[in-house]
């Protein structure tokens, strides 16, 4: 199936793109999707961050099963006060 994955803030400055489309096989989950996204963009976010996935608009846990068409936003972490 086909994912376009989306990049917002950080990810994009680091992405050098807004989004990227990605190939996944049929029942890949959010944490498949990630495993393949840093692989593509290895600056994207150290190993150590945990990145925050939308599918939706609504935050996805990392077994969530992704589907054709689903809108996949990634999400870097927030600071400030």
């Amino acid at each position: 199936m086909d994912i376009v994955v989306r990049f917002f803030a950080i990810y994009r400055e680091r992405a050098a793109c807004s989004s990227h489309e990605l190939v996944l096989p049929e029942g890949a989950t959010v944490a498949d999707m990630t495993i393949e996204i840093r692989k593509i963009f290895p600056r994207l976010a150290p190993p150590e961050v945990n990145i925050v996935v939308a599918v939706n608009a609504d935050y996805a846990e990392p077994d969530v099963l992704l589907h054709q068409g689903d809108d996949v936003c990634l999400i870097p972490p927030v600071s400030g006060g």
